[in-house]
C-alpha cells in the first residue's frame, strides 16, 4: 500500500498478520518509520507531523535523517551506511538520490545513484508471511576508476522502548550462551574476525523493552545470513534514537570494485515479535522451513562414528556397530574422521581424499553395502577447505594455501586453509567430492571446518575472507546441483558456522562440539532463537562426556537430544545391554513424536527458577504438545515451581501425562504428584496458568509431559 500527498513524503506499508513495516519513497534514501505491531492505514499528513521532531541547540540545523543506508553527507554521524572511497581518497561521501522505485505486494524496491561519486545503490525489501523482513543492499561502481568498500551495512531503527539487548556469544564447546545488556547510552558492538561465522560471536541481535522473556515484551531481532566476518551493533544516539546494524565485517582492501562492478552485501534477516522471544523464533523458524530445499522427509535417527572410534577404523567393528545401530532403530550410518589415505590422527593427509586402502582394501563399498543392507543411509564426514602441511596435496601444491607471501601461517590442529577461490583449487575439491558421490551411496556428508583463518589472503595477496565465503557457497551449490538428493551438515567444529547464509546450501548444523547434556540444555536454547529444531543436531552421548568429563545418566542426556534431529554418538558395543535397550525405547518413542517435534512451535517457558529451564514444542493446530523441565543445578527451593504448559489452545481440553524414557522413573522426593502415574486432564487456560506439579528434582534430571488434546 502507497500513501502520499502532492510533493509530501510518500509511504509504502508492508503487512503480514504479525508485521507492519512503513517506509518512506521519496528522493532520498528510503527511511524505515515504523516497524512493529500491525497498524491501521497510516495518515501521511499525520506520519510527516510526527516524524517532524524538535532540533536542538548546538546540533545541526536539520533532522538527520536514519535512512536504511544514512549518509554522512546528509549529518549521520554513527555507524552504518555506505563506507567507500575511490583510490585518491575521493567519492567518499555520497548524497543519492532515487532513480526508480517500485512496490508490488509485500516486496519494496528502491534505486538510487550519486553521479558525483559515482555510486549506485540497490535496496530491496521484502516482507514475508511469517513476520521476517529480508533487508537486502547492493552498491555498484558507476565510476571510471576502482571503488574500494570498506562496509555496506543497512540501519534498522527500534524504538526508544527497546532498551535491553541479547545477544549471543561464548567459545567452542560452550556456544550461544545469552548476554543481557542494558542500552542507555553509546553503542554494543560485537565483531567476529575469524573468517567463519565464529562459536565467539553470533551474527544476531535482539532489542527488546525492558525485562522481556520468552513469553513476553516486545522485541525486535536481526540475524545476517553470512558465514565469514561480520559486524552487530545497537547502539543509541545523543537525541535519543535507537537502531540495529549488522554487516559483513570487510578487511582492508578486500573488495575493490572494478568500474561497473557490484558488491552485494549479506543479506539481513530481521523480525519483530509482540510476545517476547518465542514470537522470534516463531517468525524465524517458519521463514527458515520456506526454504525451497527445506527437509521434507522424516529426520532420520544417525549414529556419528567419532564418539564411537574415533581414528580406529577397523571395517569388521564398523560393522558390527552399524549390526547395534541397526537393532536401535537408528536410521542413518555416518563415518567420521579417518577413512581416507594415511589418516591416523590429526596430523596429516587433510586434502587427500582418497579411500585409504590399508583400512579399506576393496574401499568405502563392503561397508557401505552392509551399512545399506541393514536399510540405513550412509554418510561420510569431510574437512574440504582444509589441508595438512604433511599431505600429497600440500607437497604438491604449496600455493594453494589461503595466506599471504612471506608470512608463516599459523597452524590450527595441524592444518592450514585452501584459497577455495583459486579455480584450480575448486574444481579439485569439486572432483574429488564428486568422485565419492557419484561412485558411492552416500546420502550425506557432514561438512567439517576446524579452524579460524589468519592472514587470509588470496593468490593475489589482497585479503580474501570475502572471497573465500563466496567460493565456500559456489561449491555447496556446485555439488548441490550435480548430488541434489545428498544432505549436506554444516560442522564447523560444531558451532562455529551456524547462520542463514550457510543454511541456503545446507540441511543440518552441528550446533556443538560438545555432547555433555548439561551444556547442550543452553546452547540448544540459544541456537533455537533462529534454527528450528529438525535442523538442530542433537546426539546422545556415552555416559563419559569428553569435552567437560562429567558422567550423566542416561534419561538426562536422552531428554536433552530429544528436542533435536536425534542421533547417536557413542559405541554401542561398548553399552550395555540395559542401556542398549533404553536407546531403543528412546529412538521408537522419538521417532514415534518426531512429526509434532519438527513441525511444531518451539516455546520456551519463563521458569522462576534460575536453576532451570522450560521449554516444548506444540502443534500449530494445538492438537498436542510436548515439555521438558531440566533441572541444570540444585534447585532455588526445595520443591520446584509448577511446569506451565504454554502455547496450548485455552478453550480445548488435554490428556496430561508423564512420557518416561528408560530410566528415568527415579524419584528422590517422599512423594511425587498423583498425575505422574494416572495424568489429568483440563483445558489449555487452566494448564498454561496453573501448570501441572512436578516432583523432587536433582541435578541434572528432567521430566517430559505430554499433552493431547481430547
Amino acid at each position: 500500500m502507497r500513501h502520499s500527498r502532492g510533493m509530501a513524503t510518500s509511504y509504502v506499508v508492508l503487512r503480514s498478520s504479525t508485521v507492519a513495516v512503513v517506509v518512506t519513497d521519496d528522493d532520498a534514501v528510503p527511511r524505515i518509520v515504523h516497524w512493529g505491531a500491525p497498524l491501521p492505514d497510516p495518515d501521511a499528513d499525520a506520519l510527516d507531523a510526527l516524524h517532524d521532531v524538535a532540533i536542538p541547540q548546538g546540533s545541526l540545523d536539520v533532522a538527520v535523517p536514519m535512512g536504511l543506508l544514512p549518509e554522512h553527507a546528509r549529518g549521520w554521524s554513527a555507524y552504518g551506511g555506505i563506507s567507500a572511497h575511490r583510490g585518491d581518497g575521493t567519492g567518499w561521501a555520497p548524497v543519492l538520490s532515487r532513480t526508480s522505485s517500485t512496490h508490488a505486494g509485500q516486496t519494496f524496491s528502491w534505486r538510487g545513484t550519486d553521479q558525483r561519486t559515482g555510486v549506485v545503490v540497490a535496496i530491496d525489501l521484502v516482507l514475508d508471511e511469517h513476520g521476517v523482513l529480508l533487508v537486502r543492499t547492493e552498491l555498484t561502481n558507476d565510476g571510471d576508476d576502482v571503488l574500494h568498500v570498506a562496509g555496506l551495512a543497512p540501519v534498522l531503527p527500534v524504538p526508544h522502548r527497546a532498551v535491553e539487548v541479547l545477544s549471543l556469544t561464548s567459545r567452542w564447546a560452550r556456544e550461544d550462551v545469552e548476554t543481557r545488556t542494558v542500552l542507555d547510552v553509546g553503542a554494543l558492538v560485537l565483531e567476529n574476525r575469524r573468517g567463519r561465522t565464529s562459536h565467539e560471536v553470533q551474527p544476531t541481535l535482539m532489542a527488546g523493552t525492558r525485562a522481556f522473556a520468552q513469553e513476553s515484551g516486545e522485541v525486535w531481532a536481526a540475524h545476517l545470513g553470512w558465514s565469514g566476518d561480520h559486524s552487530v551493533r545497537a547502539e543509541v544516539l545523543p537525541d535519543g534514537r535507537r537502531f540495529l546494524a549488522l554487516g559483513e565485517l570487510l578487511l582492508p582492501g578486500e573488495v575493490r570494485l572494478a568500474p561497473g562492478a557490484t558488491y552485494a552485501a549479506p543479506a539481513l534477516h530481521a523480525a519483530y515479535s509482540a510476545c517476547g522471544l518465542n514470537g522470534i523464533s516463531d517468525a524465524f523458524h517458519e521463514h527458515v522451513r520456506a526454504r525451497p530445499r527445506h527437509p521434507r522427509t522424516p529426520r532420520p535417527v544417525l549414529l556419528n562414528t567419532w564418539e564411537a572410534v574415533y581414528f580406529n577404523h577397523d571395517l569388521d567393528e564398523l560393522r558390527r556397530l552399524a549390526d547395534a545401530a541397526a537393532q536401535v532403530g537408528v536410521e542413518r550410518f555416518v563415518l567420521d574422521d579417518g577413512w581416507f589415505r594415511g589418516r591416523d590422527d590429526d596430523t596429516s593427509s587433510l586434502g587427500d581424499w582418497y579411500v585409504d586402502t590399508a583400512k579399506y582394501p576393496d574401499g568405502l563399498d563392503p561397508l557401505i553395502a552392509h551399512v545399506t543392507g541393514l536399510g540405513l543411509q550412509f554418510g561420510l564426514w569431510v574437512e574440504p577447505e582444509m589441508v595438512n602441511p604433511d599431505s600429497d596435496l600440500h607437497r604438491a601444491h604449496p600455493d594453494w594455501v589461503l595466506g599471504v607471501d612471506g608470512v608463516e601461517q599459523v597452524l590450527a590442529r595441524h592444518q592450514l586453509v585452501l584459497d577455495l577461490a583459486r579455480p584450480e583449487v575448486s574444481a579439485y575439491l569439486f572432483e574429488r567430492l564428486d568422485t565419492l558421490l557419484s561412485h558411492h551411496d552416500i546420502a550425506y556428508l557432514k561438512w567439517d571446518m576446524n579452524r579460524d583463518l589468519v592472514a587470509a589472503g588470496g593468490r593475489d595477496g589482497a585479503a580474501g575472507v570475502h572471497a573465500q565465503t563466496l567460493a565456500l557457497y559456489d561449491l555447496l551449490a556446485r555439488l548441490r546441483r550435480a548430488h541434489p538428493t545428498v544432505e549436506i551438515e554444516s560442522c564447523a567444529s560444531g558451532g562455529g558456522r551456524v547462520d542463514l547464509g550457510i543454511a541456503a546450501h545446507t540441511d543440518r548444523f552441528w550446533t556443538s562440539d560438545c555432547n555433555d547434556a548439561l551444556e547442550r540444555q543452553s546452547i540448544q536454547r540459544g541456537a533455537s532463537y533462529v534454527i528450528p529444531p529438525e535442523l538442530m543436531g542433537a546426539h546422545i552421548g556415552g555416559e563419559w562426556a569428553h569435552t567437560t568429563a562429567r558422567r550423566q545418566w542416561f534419561p538426562f542426556r536422552a531428554a536433552t537430544a530429544f528436542f533435536g534431529h536425534l542421533g547417536l554418538e557413542w559405541n554401542l558395543l561398548h553399552a550395555s545391554a540395559e542401556d542398549r535397550a533404553a536407546v531403543t525405547e528412546t529412538i521408537a518413542r522419538h521417532r514415534e513424536l518426531r512429526p509434532l517435534l519438527h513441525h511444531g512451535r518451539t516455546v520456551r517457558i519463563d521458569h522462576p527458577d534460575r536453576s532451570a529451564l522450560a521449554h516444548g514444542v506444540v502443534a500449530h493446530d494445538g492438537g498436542e504438545a510436548l515439555y521438558a523441565y531440566a533441572q541444570l543445578t540444585a534447585p532455588d527451593r526445595t520443591a520446584p515451581a509448577p511446569l506451565r504448559l504454554v502455547g496450548l489452545d485455552p478453550d480445548r481440553r488435554y490428556r496430561v501425562e508423564r512420557l518416561l524414557l528408560p530410566g528415568a522413573n527415579w524419584a528422590p522426593g517422599k512423594h511425587e504428584p498423583s498425575w505422574y502415574a494416572d495424568g489429568l486432564e483440563a483445558s489449555g487456560a487452566v494448564l498454561a496458568e496453573l501448570g501441572v506439579p512436578l516432583g523432587i528434582h536433582v541435578p541434572e534430571q528432567a521430566t517430559l509431559v505430554h499433552a493431547r488434546a481430547l
